[in-house]
């Protein structure tokens, strides 16, 4: 293997020749992460400029609003009643930040992404405000239960106040702490609450039954949960990331932009025609 200092020698000796051919490796360059940003683009692109999007958004809080009255119309319980969501990609919109990293060598990290929560810039997703409105003025509390650190409690109270969501105080932002896992949070609101809903867009935000460790696993545990899917758990569509990503790479987080280029192509399921 040539070091990058003697590739480019060689290569630019061969051009200056003019004549001279290059090495079959001398056009190779290194898979770096700005390589692997470019696979954001139609997946950002879908969410921040296609109709169906937006539908799709519209149909989850619509679903949402109809399982909320049911609930509502057949509760008898001595507990009020709340409704649980995630925050980003569930009712706020983080694609601008996911789009500031294309044509970028740089991948996500809490710098950046800390500056995006203090920015405040988040916009809330179609029908959001409107479904968890709705329901705070017949009466639920609405929480809040994410994964964004406290760092960024500040940046997300005020995104939310001034997008209109109800219930923006210490008790209903349920922030991540010591641990990702959602249960704890999940079971403190159950001491108190009978929760209605569910709503968020990654499996975890539903129940402990989906942290599991790889797809297959993840595959199963949908199958089992299967009749709750717009009963109790609403999902939101996001293509952008989430745990399942880390699944593709088997929890390798830290392997290389051409590594992880390589594990998600060869989770892909290509036609193969008929010679």
């Amino acid at each position: 293997m040539f070091s990058a200092k003697l590739r480019t020698l060689v290569v630019s000796t061969a051009l200056l020749a003019g004549s001279v051919s290059l090495p079959a490796w001398a056009d190779e360059t290194p898979y770096t992460t700005q390589n692997l940003n470019e696979q954001l683009v139609m997946a950002n692109l879908w969410m921040q400029a296609s109709a169906e999007f937006k539908a799709l958004s519209y149909q989850a809080f619509n679903l949402a609003q109809m399982r909320f009255d049911h609930f509502a119309s057949t509760h008898n319980g001595d507990k009020k009643i709340a409704i649980v969501v995630d925050a980003d990609e569930t009712i706020i919109d983080n694609s601008p930040y996911e789009a500031w990293l294309v044509g970028r060598n740089e991948g996500y990290s809490g710098k950046t992404w800390g500056e995006w929560m203090n920015a405040a810039e988040a916009k809330a997703l179609p029908g959001a405000v409107e479904f968890l409105n709705y329901a705070a003025n017949k009466g639920a509390e609405v929480f809040y239960i994410t994964n964004r650190k406290m760092v960024g409690l500040e940046g997300t109270r005020k995104n939310l106040a001034e997008l209109g969501f109800p219930d923006v105080d210490d008790a209903h932002l349920m922030l991540r702490t010591t641990t990702s896992d959602k249960e704890a949070r999940r079971l403190k609101v159950a001491e108190k609450y009978d929760i209605a809903l569910f709503m968020g867009d990654n499996l975890n935000d539903f129940s402990s039954a989906f942290k599991t460790k790889s797809l297959t696993e993840s595959y199963a545990a949908v199958e089992k949960n299967k009749a709750l899917f717009g009963t109790k758990f609403i999902m939101l569509p996001n293509p952008t990331y989430g745990d399942w990503e880390g699944k593709v790479y088997d929890g390798n987080w830290g392997a290389s932009a051409a590594e992880k280029d390589k594990m998600r192509k060869a989770h892909l399921d290509p036609w193969q025609p008929k010679q």
